[in-house]
Parts: structure tokens; sequence; C-alpha cells
């Protein structure tokens, strides 16, 4: 069966998956597009055949013949759009933030448990890397022994114009938030913020970089470096320390961008999600992991500005999100174009 999917947002990331689901992916179909700006949705529909324009992203969900919805509007939108599909009983892979504030996500997270079953994917794609899924394959072999400590970092060549003071962890620092989490199966139980000399070449206001410190509720300590101002490009770099041995992600070149260097990723997180809302299943990060995230960042920004190690606190995980969900993803080696 194909996969009807509506796409909503079509800036960078939408116009992205958009292509991607049109031109890669098996199984599914763009039907239909919603934008703010209607020239920008007009033009992306243009590239498929057939694909409707929806002036309101509502209707859109709402419309009989899409099966699911990508949302990939601004942060703000992302709650009410994400409540509106759980409504209509339809999957949703949403880009991240889940919410734009943790009371939001855990909105998200009550509608979806008191609808009893699991339709929001939140787009964390690094799980679906092949070089995170084999980092997670050798610590789940036993090649590097029990875990200690993870070192990550997070380099961006220049922050985006809108990047406000808090987005370097709100923004950035969630994705090593999720990575964490699924890579050593454990929650974030502290966190501590420093905050050294900013880089001249960072916006007025921004601190940049930071390091953030993370311990685990399983006694593993990671430490994260943002540097969103890096100047020589995108890199993401993540190395295991344990009892025998040490593991990385397989070398990369460095990229100017986050599109470039995780396309593979994109495309298997697709793929993922498209099969798994084709068989009514799930598959990749839940709303749980999308709320246990924004959590981790809420409590990073406190922790900066009291200049302390914060504990993260939150409520007991609902029955419906103890079972992990990478069992049930299909990632695909490659993906012949249709």
């Amino acid at each position: 069966m194909t996969l009807r999917v509506g796409v909503i947002g079509t800036g960078t990331m939408g116009s992205a998956h958009v292509r991607t689901l049109h031109t890669e992916i098996s199984d599914a179909t763009v039907v239909a597009v919603s934008d703010a700006d209607l020239d920008r949705a007009n033009a992306v529909a243009g590239e498929c055949a057939g694909t409707r324009v929806f002036p309101a992203a509502e209707d859109l969900i709402a419309a009989a013949d899409v099966d699911a919805v990508v949302i990939a509007a601004p942060d703000e939108a992302h709650e009410p759009l994400v409540l509106a599909c759980l409504d209509a009983g339809k999957p949703v892979l949403c880009e991240k933030p889940l919410a734009a504030t943790v009371a939001g996500c855990l909105r998200i997270v009550e509608r979806e448990v008191a609808l009893g079953r699991r339709l929001v994917q939140v787009g964390y794609m690094r799980r679906f890397d092949p070089a995170y899924v084999e980092l997670k394959r050798t610590l789940r072999d036993g090649r590097v022994g029990a875990p200690l400590m993870l070192h990550c970092a997070h380099r961006n060549a220049v922050a985006m114009p809108w990047f406000t003071p808090e987005m370097p962890i709100l923004n950035s620092a969630v994705h090593e938030f999720d990575v964490i989490r699924w890579l050593l199966s454990a929650d974030i139980a502290q966190v501590s913020v420093f905050t050294p000399r900013s880089s001249s070449l960072a916006a007025a206001g921004l601190s940049d970089p930071r390091l953030l410190v993370v311990e685990t509720s399983s006694g593993v300590l990671a430490d994260i470096e943002i540097f969103v101002n890096a100047q020589y490009g995108y890199d993401v770099r993540c190395e295991l320390v344990g009892e025998t041995s040490t593991a990385g992600l397989t070398p990369t070149p460095v990229f100017r961008d986050f599109r470039a260097r995780f396309a593979d990723a994109y495309r298997r997180q697709l793929q993922s999600w498209v099969t798994a809302a084709g068989t009514n299943g799930a598959c990749g990060a839940g709303a749980w992991d999308g709320y246990a995230a924004g959590v981790a960042a809420e409590t990073c920004l406190q922790a900066a500005e009291e200049r302390r190690t914060v504990a993260v606190t939150m409520p007991k995980r609902p029955a419906l999100y103890e079972s992990p969900t990478e069992e049930q993803c299909v990632i695909t080696p490659s993906v012949t174009p249709i």
C-alpha cells in the first residue's frame, strides 16, 4: 500500500523532505503541502505531479486523502499541529523540537497516552545515521565493554541569523541529549554548563562555545561541546569510552551544513517512518523522547544561569513508552529511486 503523505512547511527542511519522499522513498507519495508562503508552497508542489496546496495546515491534516503528515513548520506551530494529527488518528513525523516548550511536549505526550497508541515520531535523524547505528551496535555487542564516558562535539560553521542566546542549547544540544539517551539506553540525571571566553566571531549576546557535562541514570558521564560559530564547517563527533576499549563515529568529511552530513540519515529516517506508518507501527524517537530532550535542554539553561549542577526531574515514564522502537525500524542499506 502506498502511504499518502502531506508535508506542512516547505522551507529548507520541508522542501528537502518533499523531494526525498518523491524521488527516493518506497511506498510513499506526496499528495499535499501547506505553507504560510503560498508561492513557496506552490513551487515545491510543482515538483510533484498531482500534489495539492493547502493554505491552512489544519485542512491538510483533516483531508481524507492524507494518510500521514510530516511537520517542518516553525517551532511554535509544532504543538498544535501534532495535537491535530493525534486527534485525526494520523501518524506524524515532526521535526525537532517536538514543541516550543516542555509544557507543550508534555501535553502531546498526555494526548498520545490518552489515545493509547504511538503515532508521533520526532525528527532525531541521528538514530538512523549509519555511523551512529554502528556505534550503538558496537556497544550492544560488548566490543568496548561497559560504557564509562561519552565525548560529543556539535560544531556549525556559522550560527543561523535567528539564533537567540538560548538556541545553541535548545536547537543544537538537543540532538546530543537524544543521542546520549538512545546510545546508552539511560535517562539524563543531572547537567552542568560551563562557559569559556566567547569566540570573537560570535554574534552579540551569544555565549559560544559552551561545554555541557551530563550524568546519566546509569552513572555514565558525557561531555558535549556546542560551538555554533566554528567557521571551518559542520562537524559532529562522538567517542565512546568503555571498560576495555573505545569507539567513535566512522570519520566523515567536514561539510558546510547539516543537510549534506546527514542526507543519508534523513532518507533512512523517512523510509523507516513510511514503513512503520504503513503498518500502524512506531519507529525512531517518540513523543516521550522529544519531551525528555526538551527537559534536559531547559534544565541546562537553568544550570547555566545559576552556575551549578542541576538535577533533571521528570514524571514516571508512561507504560505506552516502555518498549523501545528501534527493532521495528526498517533501515535499508539503499533505496532505488522511484
